[in-house]
Parts: C-alpha cells; structure tokens; sequence
C-alpha cells in the first residue's frame, strides 16, 4: 500500500443476522466456529448459503470501496440505519468483516458509543493508562502526557474515581481527551460530541483541526450536525442502505447532496424563499423573505459573525390591527425549539411594505437550522399560523467566527 494511504478499503461488506444468532445448543455452536476456524462451510447453515442471506439477515455494508489519505478529514454523512457506526466498528478492528478487505497504515484511536474501551470499576487515570498500553506506549511515555489529558478533559477532581460513577459528559471529555493525546495516527469519532456541552464541542472540533493540521493525523468523523462536518472535515462520504452514493474532495459537495440538492442550481445556494402565489391570506401574505447585509444585499454565502445582519420580509397587509407581534419558527434538527420575537412592537399599514427582524448572533450554537413565519394579532389569534406556514429559509450556524451559512431554500 502506498505509504501516503492511511486507510484502504476494498470490496468491504457486514452481513448480520437478525432474530436468534446461535445454533441453539453449546455443541452446534463449537461446530460452527470449529468450521470457520478451519475455513469450512458453517455445517448449520441453510443448503447453498453461505451468509444465510434470508429474511433473518441484512447487509449493514455492501461493496465499499474506498482510500483515505493521511492527513485528510473525512466526514461520514447519512441517514440513521446507512452503516456509519458498522463502518467505525470495521476500520477499528471491533468487529471483522464479512467479506473484503481494509488495509490499516498506522495506529487507531476510537471514540466510540459512550464509555467504549474504559473499564468501569477503574478509575479515569488508571483507564488512561490501560488505553495508551493498548496503543503500544510505555509507561513514561504516558506519564509524560496524563496531565495534559486530564488538564484537557477538565474532570481533574473526580480523575482518580471510578469512572462508572461519572456522567455521561464526563466520559465524554475523558475519551476525547485520551483518544487527541495518546500517540495515534488515526483518529475516528462517532457521533459522542454530541453528549457533551457546546463548550466542550468547540474545544473538541479546535483541538481534531489540530491534531490534522498541525501534527498530520487522519480523523474520521460521524455525526448528523452538518456545522461541525462542515467545519472539521475536508472531504466526506456519504452512505446510503450500507452503500457508497457519494464520495468527494469537497465536503460542501457532499452536505449538498446530503440534504437534497442538485449541483449547478444556484437557487439553492440563496436565503431567499418568494411566494409563488400559493400562500395567501386576507390580512397580511408574507411576498418575499431574504438575509440581508447592512447594505441591503441578499447573503448567498457564509456570513461574518462581527457584522450585522437581519430578515427582510415584504408583505401585503390588507386589514390591519393596531399592533401585529411576528416572529420566525426556529427549528433544532427538525424539531422547533425557540420563538424568537421583535425587539420591539411593529406597527403595520395597508398595502405592501417592509418589515425587519435583526439576527441576534450570540443566540445560535453551531447547528442547522428552519425558519418559518407566524404572524399573531393583540388578542393572540393567529393571523399566520407558523406550524401551518411551510419551511421558508434553512441556514447552518458554522463557527464563531462565522454566523450562518446558507445549506438550502425551501
């Protein structure tokens, strides 16, 4: 295998059986395995089977083939049920593969379902020490990194307790931490930062660009927050019913496909939603909805945290009441968490005009998220109801550094 390849994937597939996966007796199971030892047919399975692909069984995996460079970032995208964490599992020898082959240049550090490879009655410095033995490290050589690791994991008080009485936050932290510190070339994380608290999520995603860019490691990263792919990962791909539909050096390119749009579209890649016509109401229909700079310019791209930004709704009012609160239905992975309300009351007049919702910055944490409108009159009576309008404007929050980022319009 070239030397610049850190991982290697030829024709890889899992097939897994549902229901019952022994033999039923001590005896037929020793059978079993005494035939696999000896690369012979499994003498219980179904005549001319060799996986016993029935309706018992599926492919987790099927035919992927795949090489990942070192240094690269890549971003494992799809749906639950697509074979991310088969995947993980594979590349970090936890499990064997049923059919291909993957070819491994260097040393793994997982980070896993919560609490993998910890031993629970151990303490967090003695789990330390397990974990860079496995990895092939003297004892000084550990020694000259544990308090780092503990420095990092920000658990130092409750380090020398057994970890099966931490939290879940807290096994979190101390993972991450061995894992980023421990001498490994890969590192491969699935979906656990999502336990941890937002501060936490930041130093995590600081510290992998830092271990890519500044000491070359290969990272290998799951998780359904498109912000953080999109802010840690270079390349991705994408899985879909255990198979390979999109592979690219361009993680942009693989959210894009992820969340369902076609490449050369530019409409896609604009926060602005106008009504065609089909929403109408008799006392006041939304026309237009953009994100727009201090300038007026609608945002197509991603937008600078230190400036300002705000919604620009155009609306039709036709009957109007002394005061009309709106606000935009903000959504959290799908489901709607927030109702973000005015400044400051605003006062309507019959026909078309212009309305304005400024962007308060500091409220969004690196997420995805839905925009929709509602509109209520004084005595709270829906004049739009936001759970009845659809989906107008969908963003990403990427980083500090930068607010939202536009991912679709609906």
């Amino acid at each position: 295998m070239n030397n610049d390849i850190a991982i290697k994937v030829e024709n890889l597939s899992k097939y897994y059986r549902l229901g019952v996966i022994n033999n039923g007796t001590l005896f037929r199971d020793i059978q079993t395995w005494w035939s696999r030892i000896r690369g012979k047919d499994d003498p219980h399975a179904k005549i001319g089977s060799k996986y016993d692909p029935s309706a018992d069984g599926f492919w987790a995996l099927k035919d992927l083939n795949f090489e990942i460079k070192k240094g690269d970032r890549v971003g494992i995208i799809g749906y639950n049920g697509a074979g991310k964490s088969t995947l993980l599992k594979l590349l970090s020898q936890i499990t064997t593969p049923t059919e291909g082959n993957i070819k491994i240049n260097g040393k793994i550090a997982s980070l896993l379902e919560v609490g993998t490879g910890f031993h629970p009655e151990m303490t967090g410095r003695e789990n330390i020490y397990m974990n860079g033995s496995i990895l092939g490290m003297k004892h000084d050589e550990i020694d000259k990194k544990v308090n780092d690791i503990i420095e990092f994991s920000e658990i130092g008080a409750y380090i020398d307790t057994p970890v099966k009485r931490y939290s879940s936050g807290m096994y979190v932290r101390l993972a991450f931490a061995v894992a980023a510190h421990l001498d490994s070339d890969i590192l491969i994380a699935d979906e656990v930062l999502a336990v941890g608290d937002v501060a936490f999520q930041k130093k995590a995603l600081r510290k992998m660009n830092e271990l890519s860019f500044g000491q070359g490691r290969t990272v290998l990263f799951v998780s359904h927050n498109m912000a953080q792919i999109r802010n840690l990962c270079n390349k991705g791909i994408v899985l879909e019913k255990g198979r390979i539909v999109r592979q690219d050096d361009n993680i942009n390119r693989c959210i894009d496909y992820y969340l369902g749009k076609k490449e050369n579209d530019s409409n896609d890649l604009t926060t602005s939603w106008k009504n065609d016509g089909s929403f109408y109401n008799e006392n006041f229909t939304p026309l237009s909805i953009d994100i727009v700079d201090e300038d007026e310019n609608i945002v197509s791209s991603c937008l600078d945290y230190k400036k300002s930004y705000r919604i620009r709704l155009k609306a039709r009012v036709e009957k109007v009441n002394p005061r009309v609160d709106f606000y935009f239905r903000c959504f959290f992975g799908g489901n709607p968490f927030a109702m973000l309300y005015p400044d400051s009351e605003l006062k309507l007049n019959e026909g078309e005009q212009t309305l304005y919702y400024n962007i308060p910055q500091a409220c969004f944490p690196p997420n995805n998220y839905l925009f929709s409108l509602g509109v209520t009159e004084r005595n709270n009576f829906w004049i739009i109801n936001p759970f009845e309008m659809p989906i107008v404007i969908s963003v990403t929050v990427v980083s500090e550094e930068k607010i939202f980022t536009v991912t679709k319009s609906i």
